[in-house]
């Protein structure tokens, strides 16, 4: 744990590890929660989070997290959103001090420092790990998506597929557990079945979007071992052996 810690400061002050994922992949997307009741956790992202509501219905909400989609979808499609996922949130670093306060009276916090950077982190009604990540942006209130843990059966296997997708290799703590992969703009964790900082889980059948410069190329390099490629109105959905969904979407 101790070695994640300080390795992570590495991924945070904006360390991009290699050519590829700069050509390939760059920001994400979308996240998707499952939750039973729209309605009730759209209510409060709202009140907590500070977050727009884009668009609402009986099945999904969709609010902004920045540029980013944060999907609240109620079990009954597929790809189902994501399960206690572990994902981070960008808020300037002047109004740290002022999220933190105010969580703090209805939330049992948890904070973390990396380098000069500090995260808390609190827990949704769904059991999602939420953590707000300070960093020097313009901006008010959550400015974007940064990081994502997924829980994967096999860290090789896992490193191997999102590596061919362009993510680059960031921190190789494969003798911990985990393994820290990265776009540049999106950080992505990959977990075997753990407990993490702040007791948090890697998501399982996490449903994802990143943007690619050409997602049918991209979408190739892993078509022979991914569990399905498959076009769709957004892109092109790829589900990987751990039965996460990704979707490559272009700029």
């Amino acid at each position: 744990m101790l070695g994640l810690f300080r390795l992570r400061n590495v991924v945070h002050s904006g360390f991009v590890g290699g050519d590829r994922s700069a050509d390939m992949l760059s920001s994400p997307a979308w996240l998707t929660l499952e939750v039973k009741y729209p309605d009730r956790a759209t209510a409060f992202y709202e009140a907590f989070l500070e977050l727009d509501v884009l668009s609402e219905s009986p099945d999904e909400a969709v609010l902004a997290a920045g540029d980013t989609e944060l999907r609240l979808r109620a079990p009954g499609t597929v790809p189902r959103g994501g399960l206690h996922t572990h994902y981070a949130l960008t808020i300037p670093e002047r109004e740290y001090d002022d999220w933190y306060g105010r969580l703090d009276e209805r939330f049992d916090l948890v904070e973390h420092t990396f380098g000069d950077a500090r995260s808390l982190y609190f827990y949704d009604p769904q059991g999602n790990c939420v953590e707000l990540g300070e960093r020097a942006v313009d901006g008010d209130g959550v400015t974007g998506l940064f990081e994502l843990v997924l829980e994967v059966e096999d860290l090789s296997s896992a490193v191997a597929f999102y590596t061919s997708l362009g993510f680059d290799m960031v921190d190789d703590g494969r003798d911990e557990g985990r393994v820290r992969l990265s776009t540049g703009d999106l950080d992505l964790e990959l977990w075997s079945p753990r407990l993490g900082i702040a007791d948090a889980r890697g998501g399982v059948h996490v449903d994802f979007g990143v943007v690619a410069e050409d997602p049918k190329s991209t979408a190739r390099e892993v078509a022979d071992d991914a569990l399905s490629v498959t076009s769709v109105e957004d892109g092109v959905r790829i589900r990987d052996r751990d039965g996460h969904y990704l979707t490559l979407v272009s700029a």
